[in-house]
């Protein structure tokens, strides 16, 4: 499935919308629309992955330059990631840098 990205953002919450694949080639796209939230005053960011079926370690990446450009005192929310993702998150350590919920706000 090609990925798809939504963006909305209500300062100070930014909430992306992620679909599909988040593989290499798509991980521009999404750091594309986390470049654009660096003029804006963000504190939180929602990532909402309830129908993301794939990240691949691009995606990873993609996390941690969010807290190095918007900032690290960024709170980033995962919604209703899959399995796959939770493990894949897990793995690396990054679930110690994000808050995985079923619902936001919590």
């Amino acid at each position: 499935m090609a990925f798809k990205i939504d963006s909305v953002v209500a300062e100070p919450v930014a909430t992306l919308t992620l679909v599909g694949e988040l593989d290499s080639l798509s991980a521009r796209v999404f750091q594309t629309e986390i470049e654009k939230l660096t003029t804006k005053s963000i504190s939180t960011l929602v990532l909402d992955m309830e129908k993301l079926d794939f990240m691949s370690s691009a995606g990873l990446r993609v996390l941690i330059f969010s807290k190095q450009k918007i900032g690290v005192g960024l709170n980033i929310f995962i919604v209703k990631p899959q399995e796959l993702i939770i493990d894949t998150l897990e793995k690396t350590g990054l679930h110690h840098s994000v808050t995985i919920v079923d619902q936001y706000p919590v």
